[in-house]
């Protein structure tokens, strides 16, 4: 039977060393690869033949989750296990988006570990209940994000779409520059991103616009 190649892509030495340990004991499983960092990641995945790679979201030069979504592109055979700290319903949701089959938490134990390795490398997904439940209240909350909109927030949202500046869309609905940067930050707060750029993916996503 041949062993499950994997890589494990920190940016604390000290954890990559104590997976590679841990996995290292699992007798189908083999490390064929380790990196700090997003760059050295994608040179990991140029060079060596890698099956699953377990990866953190908060790194140099890139968070995980943008990696992920980089990688589906550019080696879809590779798949990829989010093993971080954010235990969070936002973040669960963006792996998964961006293309992730699994995602642990770093306190998960080696059975939970090795579990989610078996199920990954068969082509399936793994993410246990209180992931699951993570990412269904997230979604439930983004569900319910837009209908919180009002008309006129919307009507700023097309026009911030659509390339405005802040002058040009309190002139066109006749209301103050205050008032428009108003309606931006409580949209963002609403969407629940941090600038506009994250504003107008998110509305797009949500078809909002």
């Amino acid at each position: 039977m041949s062993r499950i190649k994997i890589a494990i892509v920190d940016d604390h030495q000290l954890f990559r060393e104590g997976m590679i340990s841990l996995l290292e004991r699992i007798e189908n499983i083999e490390v064929v690869g380790n990196a700090s960092s997003v760059d050295q990641l994608f040179e990991l995945l140029t060079e060596t033949e890698i099956e699953i790679v377990l990866i953190d979201i908060s790194m140099p030069g890139g968070d995980g989750l943008q990696a992920i979504e980089k990688a589906r592109d550019e080696f879809p055979k590779v798949k990829f296990i989010v093993l971080t700290m954010h235990a969070e319903g936002q973040y669960v949701v963006k792996a998964v988006r961006n293309g992730a089959y699994g995602y642990l938490i770093k306190n998960a134990d080696e059975a939970e570990l090795h579990e989610a390795i078996k199920q990954v490398s068969l082509g399936n997904k793994y993410f246990n209940k209180e992931i699951s439940h993570l990412m269904i209240g997230n979604m439930a909350v983004e569900g319910e994000s837009h209908k919180k909109l009002s008309e006129r927030e919307m009507e700023v949202l097309q026009l911030v779409s659509d390339g405005k500046t802040t002058k040009e869309i309190a002139e066109e609905l006749f209301v103050s520059t205050r008032t428009v940067e108003t309606h931006r930050v409580n949209m963002m707060k609403k969407l629940n991103v941090q600038n506009t750029a994250e504003l107008i993916k998110k509305a797009a996503h949500l078809q909002l616009i």
